[in-house]
């Protein structure tokens, strides 16, 4: 295929999928609920697997520009909807949850893995790739839910602070499966967390000031007019540093969303009619990423793979949902004294974990690195992306309604 003919198919795919994004979102709204839920599904009906309308590979270069990017920006979004005040009450139960929580929620389902018959290597694999929530899911629920600030704020922030535990886990457990690690060591899986965790945190902190610096500055702020453009570069920017220094790219996007979200803390202000234009183009920009990822991501399904694991995967993730998710939240959010969780706060927080994009990936490099078990890995990963988003994403506002959380 030449490539001007390579160019319009691909321009192709890209049109079919904006569609059938704009038709979903529509009958989300009709149907009261997220619309991630029917992006999902119409990418499975229309995936290679079943329609073959849309055929992105997973390991393509297209894909992984959108999910990173998408992934990102969403990361960003969701920051900048965060606020100093409610996080300074929280922050204990952020940073145990995304960090211990992450282990307990990963040796947990390990164990349900080998009572069903995994081997343990596998089975530790499987759990430390989902023990991580997923923020490209989460962010877009909890825009269109509105729920109790701390609440919401509490798991989108966890859902950004953990994507480095969870790679941290899947690549130690990783070097024991191959045999190309040392054994386990405590400090050095410390050493790398507070690595990633604190330079992305830094790197982030400083492009968000910066950011804030450029365009809302009374002197330095000569790029006023154009904020909607920095946005997107300090975005690509902040992600590609952090990872270029090893540390977590999801981390400084989301602490970059933050900084601006919060820039009057800095005593930066923009005017009305700036903020109102900036907050559309954010708007406009994350409803395209959302439509790309999780259309894609339903395109990329591999269905004989889910037949020949669902009895065991779907046992798994139902453990999972209803058994090592709960304890880890009790465990983690109750010990948080001064937060002072409420037993309806916990109960949503324990339901409210979707797997999504980050697992999913983890799970792919897996697959491209050959790993014994990978496709096990995998083909139970989609199983807790297909039951969580498709269960858990629907009933977010009933629950939150019946616990009295919802936010009108």
């Amino acid at each position: 295929m030449s490539a001007i003919e390579l160019a319009k198919h691909i321009l192709l795919q890209l049109g079919i999928v904006l569609l059938t994004g704009v038709v979903c979102s529509v009958v989300a709204k009709r149907l009261h609920v997220p619309d991630i839920v029917l992006y999902l599904l119409a990418g499975m009906a229309l995936g290679p697997a079943a329609a073959g309308v849309v055929h992105v590979p997973a390991a393509g270069t297209l894909n992984q520009i959108l999910l990173t990017f998408g992934a990102s920006y969403l990361l960003f979004d969701g920051g900048a909807s965060l606020r100093f005040k409610v996080l300074k009450e929280v922050w204990i139960t952020i940073v145990v949850i995304s960090t211990l929580g992450v282990l307990i929620t990963g040796a947990i389902t390990a164990g349900v893995a080998i009572a069903v018959g995994l081997p343990a290597m596998t089975a530790l694999l499987l759990g430390a790739v989902i023990s991580s929530t997923d923020p490209a899911t989460l962010v877009p629920i909890f825009k269109q839910v509105r729920i109790r600030d701390r609440v919401a704020q509490t798991v989108m922030s966890e859902s950004a602070f953990n994507d480095a535990m969870g790679a941290i886990a899947t690549f130690t457990v990783l070097g024991i499966v191959t045999g190309s690690g040392e054994a386990f060591s405590l400090g050095a899986s410390l050493r790398a967390l507070l690595w990633q965790s604190g330079l992305g945190i830094f790197i982030g902190g400083a492009a968000g000031y910066l950011a804030c610096l450029l365009t809302a500055h009374e002197t330095f702020g000569f790029m006023r007019e154009h904020l909607p453009l920095v946005t997107l570069m300090a975005v690509i920017g902040a992600y590609l540093t952090a990872d270029g220094l090893q540390s977590s790219g999801f981390m400084a996007v989301f602490v970059f969303g933050i900084m601006l979200g919060n820039r009057d803390s800095f005593g930066f202000a923009l005017d009305a009619p700036e903020q109102a234009a900036l907050d559309d183009f954010i708007g406009t920009t994350t409803l395209i990423m959302r439509i790309f990822i999780f259309v894609l991501l339903g395109s990329q399904v591999d269905f004989a793979l889910l037949r020949q694991y669902w009895p065991a995967g779907v046992l798994i993730v139902a453990l999972f949902m209803c058994v090592a998710r709960p304890v880890t939240v009790f465990l983690c959010a109750g010990a948080d004294r001064r937060a002072r969780w409420s037993f309806k706060e916990m109960l949503f927080m324990s339901w409210t974990r979707e797997t999504g994009v980050i697992p999913a990936a983890l799970a792919g490099m897996l697959i491209g690195l050959k790993v014994p078990g990978a496709e096990v890995v995998s083909a139970i990963t989609f199983i807790a992306i297909l039951m969580t988003i498709l269960i858990q994403a629907p009933t977010t506002r009933w629950l939150a309604h019946r616990l009295g959380l919802l936010e009108e």
